[in-house]
Order: structure tokens, then C-alpha cells, then sequence
């Protein structure tokens, strides 16, 4: 068995949290400090109508943030309400899981995944290359449970980067990065093994991934290592030159 959805939403909390996530009426408001949508988003937590969308505004207006919002099963209403006045959709994403042992049933070879915490600066140097900069590697900081970070190698030289973290028996990875000239070559998918190997070691139920529609390649991968859909959610915001 895997996580729930639920409980998935919640790893996604507590392996990639926000600096601040606070409860302001029927909203789970985030101060993301620059570290991307998930931990800036507004979600809702029980019924909401017109004024609360007002006051949620307000709220991340109040913190420097523009309104923005996750719509997750169950908002349908919501999203609709969004939509009427005039937040266009970004950024649809796909949850993946699946149990750890589906992914351990190859030995990695040798040299090719290394798992470390705290990443070196080489690490750290890919992630930049592919726009996690130092704010999203604050979020990795922040996040409390078992930690690691994830380092390819292939041709001996190094390949990608990931991050993986645990929550409540569920391993998620997040940040992966290949260099442009490693791609293709099946650096992504030993991380993945890398993760799932780790995740193990964790005593891990559930290794989870998430990935935008957009990317292709990486929805392809994930499916074809065995990866199954669990839910989706996306994001609403108001275009510049609608606000």
C-alpha cells in the first residue's frame, strides 16, 4: 500500500515546507520567501465564499506576495469562483507514488548515486544551472525529517542533483536536475532508484514524486519506472495585466 492523496498533500507540506504557513479563516496561507509556488500558495481548508477570497488576497498582498492559489481535489467550486474573476491557470501538476521496493530491484552501480546531507558545492552548482537557487535550498533546510541530497554520476563526471525528504512514512523527492549534456542517459532515473533505495533505509511505506504537466520527458519517466498517478493539482493567479 502507498499513502493516501491526503497524506501525500501532507508529505508535499512537510518535505518542501514554507517559512511561514499560517491559518487565517477558512485558509492555509504560506509565506513562500521566494522559494516558488508551493510554498506560497493559498489553500483552502473548509468552505469558502466570495469575502474570503477578498481577505485572502489581502493577506498575501500584506505579506509582499501576489494572490496566488492551489486548487486540489475537492475545489472545484473554488476554482470556478477563481476563475469568474479572472485568475487564469499555471503550472497543472501530476503526483506520483509508488512503494519503494518497486524501484529497488536493481543494484545501482557503483559510483553512480551518492546520497549525502548537507549537498556540496557541486551540487549545489547543478541545482543553479537549472534555476533552484538559494531560496528554494532554504526550503530544503527547512524541511525537519530525515533529509538527503541525491548526486549522479555518469561518464565519471557528475550527472544530477535531487533532494529527498520524509514525512509520516512517505519519501519525496523534489529539485531534479540533470546538466543538459547528461540527459537521456538515464541519470534521472538512477536518482530515482538512489531515492528509493534511501527510502527504504528510512523505513518509507510510500516514494512519492511530483511533476508538472509541461515536462514531458519527466512525466514519461515516471511512469515508465512504475511510478502510478495518485491526484493532480494546479494553481490559479491573475495575469499582470489583469490585476
Amino acid at each position: 500500500m502507498t499513502a493516501s492523496l491526503e497524506a501525500l498533500y501532507a508529505a508535499m507540506e512537510g518535505t518542501w515546507p514554507a517559512k511561514r504557513a499560517f491559518r487565517e479563516g477558512p485558509w492555509m496561507l504560506r509565506e513562500g520567501d521566494g522559494g516558488g509556488k508551493r510554498v506560497s500558495a493559498a489553500t483552502a481548508e473548509g468552505p469558502v465564499g466570495p469575502e474570503d477570497i477578498a481577505m485572502a488576497e489581502q493577506a498575501m498582498e500584506a505579506i509582499g506576495q501576489p494572490p496566488l492559489f492551489m486548487l486540489r481535489a475537492g475545489d472545484e467550486a473554488l476554482d470556478a469562483a477563481l476563475a469568474e474573476r479572472g485568475y487564469e491557470i499555471i503550472d497543472p501538476v501530476t503526483i506520483y507514488s509508488i512503494a519503494p521496493a518497486g524501484l529497488t530491484d536493481i543494484p545501482i552501480p557503483r559510483v553512480t548515486v551518492f546520497d549525502l546531507w548537507e549537498p556540496l558545492a557541486i551540487m549545489r552548482e547543478i541545482w543553479a544551472q537549472g534555476g533552484v537557487g538559494p531560496a528554494r535550498l532554504r526550503v530544503m533546510e527547512r524541511a525537519k525529517g530525515p533529509k538527503t541530497a541525491l548526486l549522479s554520476r555518469l561518464d565519471d563526471k557528475p550527472a544530477g542533483v535531487a533532494f529527498a525528504a520524509m514525512h509520516d512514512g512517505t519519501a519525496m523527492v523534489h529539485a531534479v536536475e540533470v546538466l543538459p549534456h547528461q540527459r537521456r542517459k538515464g541519470a534521472a532515473a538512477w536518482m530515482m532508484r538512489g531515492a528509493a533505495f534511501w527510502a527504504q533505509r528510512q523505513g518509507a511505506h510510500t516514494l512519492s514524486v511530483i511533476c508538472v504537466d509541461a515536462n514531458a520527458g519527466a512525466n514519461a519517466l515516471y511512469r515508465s519506472l512504475g511510478f502510478s498517478v495518485q491526484g493532480h493539482y494546479h494553481y490559479r493567479h491573475k495575469p499582470k495585466e489583469a490585476s
